[in-house]
């Protein structure tokens, strides 16, 4: 890389990509959801959570994502900035919303949840949103499961994996599997862990080599 690609960006110590939602949580614990009458507000997605607790961890993290350009963009955008974390790479989309997250504890080991993500902003993350310099910034990426399952966001990440191993750093793969985002559970039923699916494990183990560390659930 030329010294005009990697001066671009403040450096980084990890980029994040993939999925930014507000999570609304249910506020009466051990409630249905059905019966929940008021939500806490945060915000959501493995790879927005990561950024987060890496930065608060003392690493430089950005995330790289898109968000809608209404008060729940602004919110995530907003709520990134206090947690330290950059938003250099976070896209505003106009023409798309926010994705949103409902929840509750029904009891212990039972959290209902509800993925609200038809069209949202984070999935239409393209190729031409990853910027070689903001990568070259960087120490290393993770890419995370789920915008994988769109070939959009999939060309994105694997574009990011190729600038990433090309100047010599390190990439992760959070597995974060949600049948429901690959259209395999019920959309009633987004707490669901794992459903076998052969062609998803196809796509998920093209990633592997490329990888040097890989986080995954027990499913």
């Amino acid at each position: 890389m030329g010294e005009a690609v990697e001066g671009k960006y403040p450096p980084l110590d990890v980029i994040t990509i993939g999925r930014a939602s507000v999570d609304l949580y249910g506020q009466q614990i051990g409630s249905r959801l059905e019966d929940i009458t008021s939500f806490a507000k945060s915000v959501g997605g493995c790879p927005a959570n990561i950024s987060v607790g890496t930065a608060r961890l003392g690493l430089r993290s950005a995330l790289l994502t898109r968000v809608g350009d209404e008060q729940m963009g602004r919110f995530i955008r907003e709520q990134l900035r206090r947690e330290g974390v950059s938003v250099d790479g976070l896209k505003t989309d106009k023409e798309r919303l926010t994705a949103l997250v409902l929840l509750s504890v029904e009891s212990e080991g039972v959290s209902p949840m509800i993925f609200y993500r038809s069209d949202c902003a984070d999935m239409a993350l393209a190729e031409e949103d990853i910027d070689e310099a903001f990568i070259a910034s960087a120490r290393s990426v993770v890419v995370t499961g789920t915008h994988f399952s769109r070939p959009n966001s999939d060309a994105a990440q694997r574009k990011a994996i190729r600038l990433m191993k090309a100047k010599g750093g390190k990439v992760v793969f959070d597995i974060d599997y949600r049948p429901v985002l690959w259209g395999l559970a019920g959309r009633d039923r987004g707490e669901d862990r794992f459903v076998g699916h052969q062609a998803v494990t196809e796509i998920l183990q093209q990633v592997l080599p490329a990888c040097d560390l890989v986080v995954g659930t027990e499913e």
